[in-house]
């Protein structure tokens, strides 16, 4: 069974299921800032950990896997989040690897019916240093309704790069000014904090939330 960690309330209309990035836990200062963000506008959120990364708290240092190899487990945890007892719309997501890998189960999920749509926080568009090693060629077709943030310093995928994509009409990408990959600015160049980068991206996900079909 999928462990879960909560935030906001479960009588929600609307819940949002998050998946970590490769590198740092469910419970890591930005996943949990983002959540509680997230329950601030009104969402349930729900958080899980992939098992290479739970095995680290048993002192198992496992790498992170492919992405897609860990595609079932995300499908695993939608019916586990059903399982115990969530309904209403969901919206899957997560941070950078966690996004990506629900993003390539999220046609299967849409077409069901099990899900309403897809967030993606910082989508690892390539690797650092290498743009011509893309992985969006499942974005173009994706018919799921989905939001990418993305920091306009962002190393995996910067503005003039994601503009050459052609991503799916079903995506709509929104640009944080001077966000790194944590959507993290410089306050001093950019006027912004991280948490006026957080307040944005939960007022603009509940809106967007409102608009997609139930």
């Amino acid at each position: 069974m999928t462990t879960f960690l909560f935030d906001g309330h479960d009588t929600a209309p609307d819940t949002i299921l998050l998946a970590h990035g490769a590198g740092a836990s469910m419970d890591s200062p930005s996943m949990t800032a983002t959540a509680k963000a997230l329950a601030a506008v009104g969402f349930q959120v729900a958080r899980f950990e992939f098992h290479y990364m739970a095995a680290r708290r048993y002192g198992q240092r496992k790498p992170p896997p492919r992405a897609e190899t860990v595609n079932p487990e995300y499908i695993k945890a939608i019916a586990d989040l059903r399982g115990k007892g969530v309904s209403g719309k969901l919206i899957i997501g997560g941070k950078s690897m966690g996004g990506r890998v629900a993003s390539m189960v999220a046609d299967e999920m849409f077409s069901k019916g099990e899900i309403s749509g897809l967030v993606c926080l910082g989508y690892p568009f390539h690797p650092p240093g290498k743009p011509e090693q893309l992985r969006t060629k499942h974005l173009a077709g994706l018919k799921t309704p989905t939001l990418i943030f993305q920091g306009t310093r962002d190393e995996f995928g910067t503005k003039d790069e994601v503009a050459t994509y052609g991503l799916s009409d079903a995506i709509e990408v929104i640009w944080l000014e001077d966000g790194d990959h944590d959507l993290k600015p410089r306050k001093s160049i950019s006027g912004f904090s991280t948490a006026d980068h957080r307040t944005t991206l939960a007022q603009t996900v509940k809106a967007w939330v409102g608009r997609i079909a139930p």
